[in-house]
């Protein structure tokens, strides 16, 4: 079946429009007054609903980033497949799993496949014009953009290098999330024929690790007292994983890479990549920057912290320098709507705000994410919508970051290929409570041992339970009632009274992973 392209006028679909291409696509030539759709696709990396003040005012202020939620959508059940940058990108832009579009973790080198189907490709065979501007992140080289600028890798926050379409390279003036912005206003500006619809891709390496503020944020939030987390001195009593992992603020987060107390003589395992990011700074960028964080460094040897009143410290450094990140990037997303606004295009554009994962921000005693634990399993998501698509306000449905590419594909009048994992979102953004919608989320993390050693494992998320089975060097199975327990801190997973919730959530996973056809499967033991 084909589909017609969504338009702003809110009409029911009708007979598609052009040719049949591969995997049910359509090409539709719509009437100038009746354009498609546009899609704009912010992403940023870590960013996690906690610090985002339109669902969660504790920590940071983010009015930008809330004027989407404010006069569009916020999904509060928002997820991802697999909590890591490049495989979460990888799910995102196939609409698939890991297992199936075959980049499951960051650390075996191997490329994505970019010959296989992505959404930019299937919206270019539609018709639109599709361009790609910041971090890319897997490696291989970007396909299905008209236009493209990525950094290499991580990318850095200072004076950073970009691959450029033609595969030059080359070195760009400025702060990262800056100059991704202004890339993707000059695109939208500069256009050739702008009677084609687009989908613009802004991807910032913003908030990811080392944490770099502009110049012009770095006294923002040091008098900010910062509470913290309930649990964030919490013993992983009957959680083995949770145990073994290296991503605790207290004895994992780097005092040079990650807090900035760079002094002569200190040697950290991460203080040359450290110095690595501070030579990429021009002598008026690093002397405005080593003018700030000096008096800090001097005071922190000077205080000698130690123990309890150094945990606690180093909480605080490090909500600081991230809420330092969220502030840059929450003003360039201010800058993209007003150039909306602006320029006249909201009534007809689709505006997407979401992050590769979440994050944790001392939760568990943590950093970093990869746990199926809720900061780094859900994501934030909001959405300003177009006319026609009438939702406003809290959407609660369980979605994941495999509906992107079926969503926008129903944009554009193409039909979901039979292949792709994920729900087009529409129904939910036309304000339908379809009864048919997903009760349960799958979700599979495979980089182990690599850094941060959180172990492999899988799981099942309802509405009110999860189930985690953590395998390869261990045998470990974890149930949570998130009702009760909402932090995940008691697993009770063999707990006299569970049987019966455990037999129907081993039944809800043995159903997904039969679903999603994964080819690494529990031996289902309850019969």
């Amino acid at each position: 079946m084909k589909l017609s392209p969504i338009i702003p006028t809110g009409a029911a679909l009708t007979a598609a429009i052009g040719t049949v291409i591969p995997a049910t696509a359509a090409k539709q030539q719509p009437a100038k007054e009746q354009k498609p759709l546009n899609i704009v696709y912010i992403m940023t990396d870590d960013h996690t609903e906690q610090m985002m003040s339109c669902y969660d005012t504790r920590y940071i202020d983010t009015p930008n980033l809330d004027r989407i939620a404010r006069d569009g959508v916020r999904f509060t059940n928002s997820y991802v497949a697999n909590s890591l940058s490049g495989p979460s990108r990888a799910c995102m832009i196939t609409g698939k799993h890991s297992h199936a579009n075959g980049y499951t973790d960051n650390e075996s080198g191997k490329p994505f496949d970019g010959s296989q189907p992505t959404f930019p490709k299937y919206l270019q065979k539609a018709g639109y014009e599709t361009a790609l501007f910041g971090k890319w992140h897997l490696i291989s080289t970007p396909t299905g953009f008209d236009t493209w600028r990525v950094v290499p890798g991580q990318g850095d926050y200072y004076n950073p290098t970009f691959i450029n379409q033609d595969g030059s390279r080359s070195i760009e003036h400025g702060y990262l999330t800056n100059l991704i912005t202004d890339m993707s206003l000059d695109w939208l500006e500069n256009r050739k024929d702008k009677d084609k619809p687009f989908c613009l891709m802004i991807h910032h390496k913003a908030i990811h690790r080392d944490w770099l503020a502009d110049t012009c944020d770095l006294e923002e939030f040091e008098d900010k007292e910062y509470v913290l987390p309930a649990n964030y001195f919490d013993n992983y009593e009957g959680r083995q994983a949770a145990a073994e992992q290296e991503m605790s603020i207290i004895k994992d987060m780097d005092l040079v890479y990650d807090l900035k107390m760079k002094r002569e003589g200190v040697t950290t395992p991460l203080s040359g990549a450290y110095d690595s990011f501070l030579s990429r700074m021009d002598s008026a960028q690093r002397a405005r920057y080593e003018a700030f964080y000096q008096p800090i460094i001097d005071k922190f040897y000077a205080d000698s912290l130690q123990g309890e009143d150094l945990a606690r410290w180093k909480f605080e450094r490090y909500m600081r320098d991230y809420s330092k990140v969220v502030r840059s990037l929450d003003r360039n997303v201010g800058r993209v709507l007003d150039y909306l606004r602006d320029h006249d295009m909201l009534d007809n554009t689709l505006v997407i705000y979401t992050s590769d994962q979440g994050f944790y921000m001392g939760e568990h005693g943590w950093f970093d994410k990869r746990f199926m634990y809720e900061e780094s399993f859900r994501t934030p998501l909001v959405m300003l919508l177009p006319k026609g698509l009438d939702a406003r306000g809290d959407i609660p449905q369980m979605v994941q970051n495999i509906d992107y590419a079926p969503t926008f594909l129903e944009i554009a009048g193409v039909e979901k290929p039979k292949d792709m994992h994920g729900e087009s979102l529409l129904p939910l953004l036309r304000g339908e409570k379809p009864k048919d919608w997903r009760k349960s989320l799958y979700y599979h993390y495979y980089e182990y041992p690599a850094e941060h050693m959180v172990k492999r494992h899988y799981g099942v998320r309802d509405d009110r339970y999860k189930l985690i089975h953590f395998y390869n060097d261990i045998d470990q199975w974890e149930l949570y009632d998130l009702k009760e327990d909402p932090s995940e801190m008691h697993n009770i997973y063999g707990k006299p009274g569970t049987e019966k919730v455990t037999r129907r959530m081993m039944k809800v996973l043995k159903e997904n992973q039969e679903k999603y056809d994964d080819p690494i499967r529990f031996k289902y033991p309850i019969k």
